[in-house]
């Protein structure tokens, strides 16, 4: 799968950042890390007072707004053929990926939240055997039975014993959004900058979620504090930087190995929902994401051997 997807930018990646020590790389992944898994804490602060919508729509309409005033002064356009890829990503990426993993979360944990996410890389080696005609191999298959059973165990995991949570197959879905944009966004950033790039995904992606903007101000207006402090935090950091530093690492390593680095999210995830929120998850939950984890390691690894 690394082959084919470096192909389209191999123009701006060099030999060097492919297979050897990039420090910008390895800066950047780690600075998505944090904000990433920090986000699933504030979002589990910042629902209720807010609804999974207005939610998205505070953090990403703001963050789109932030991303059209760069636009606006350095107008870094994409050529004609990569509207449809640009818009397809964004959507998938923002709006319908807020909405999926804001609504999960009202009921799921951060931390188990996180490792249901984390299933990502197993969706886009999936997509790169239907789309791109790539051998999965039985490695493959297994990873995934073992990453989907993990999740399908986070799902039913409760303090009660076993009690299925809808809300977690959101979730799951939220990770297929992110895995089919993560795969669209590959080829433009052989094309354009990546902030360039950042800055549109998060504009167009933004667009579904304006007609939400008005009960969006009113919820805002009647929540804690604590909530409007989390939303500017989202936007600030987790967003508009975190996929900045997630772009700036997919420009320059494949989408599979910048992939792989995430492994690191749902780990920090629970330690920040332990500490911040008081979430100990369950035994149950921590082998299901401990499995959901290893399916990953067992794709992507065992595939390549």
């Amino acid at each position: 799968m690394e082959a084919k997807m470096s192909m389209a930018a191999s123009a701006s990646i060099s030999t060097k950042q492919q297979g050897g020590f990039d420090l910008v790389a390895f800066a950047a992944i780690l600075v998505t890390i944090l904000f990433w898994a920090s986000s699933f804490v504030v979002i589990r602060i910042c629902l209720g007072p807010l609804t999974p919508i207005e939610l998205a729509t505070a953090r990403y309409v703001a963050a789109g707004v932030i991303a059209l005033v760069y636009l606006v002064i350095y107008r870094p356009m994409p050529e004609k053929r990569d509207f449809v890829r640009l818009s397809v990503a964004a959507v998938l990426f923002i709006a319908a990926y807020a909405v999926l993993l804001n609504t999960g979360e009202q009921t799921v944990a951060a931390g188990p939240a996180s490792f249901i996410i984390n299933t990502m890389p197993v969706f886009t080696a999936l997509i790169a055997t239907f789309a791109l005609g790539e051998r999965f191999g039985r490695w493959g298959w297994a990873g995934t039975a073992v990453s989907f059973g993990g999740v399908a165990l986070i799902a039913v995991a409760s303090d009660d014993g076993f009690k299925l949570d809808p809300n977690a197959i959101l979730i799951l879905g939220a990770a297929l959004c992110s895995a089919i944009a993560s795969v669209l966004q590959k080829p433009l950033l052989g094309r354009l900058p990546a902030l360039a790039v950042t800055a549109w995904i998060l504009l167009i992606g933004s667009v579904p979620l304006v007609p939400a903007v008005p009960a969006t101000i009113q919820a805002l207006a009647a929540a804690p504090a604590e909530v409007n402090w989390g939303v500017a935090y989202l936007v600030i950091f987790p967003t508009a930087i975190g996929y900045l530093t997630w772009a700036i690492a997919l420009k320059r390593l494949t989408a599979a190995r910048a992939s792989n680095f995430l492994y690191g999210v749902p780990p920090v995830a629970t330690l920040i929902g332990f500490v911040w929120l008081g979430e100990t998850p369950t035994a149950l939950g921590a082998i299901g994401g401990v499995m959901a984890i290893l399916g990953v390691l067992v794709v992507n690894v065992m595939r390549k051997r």
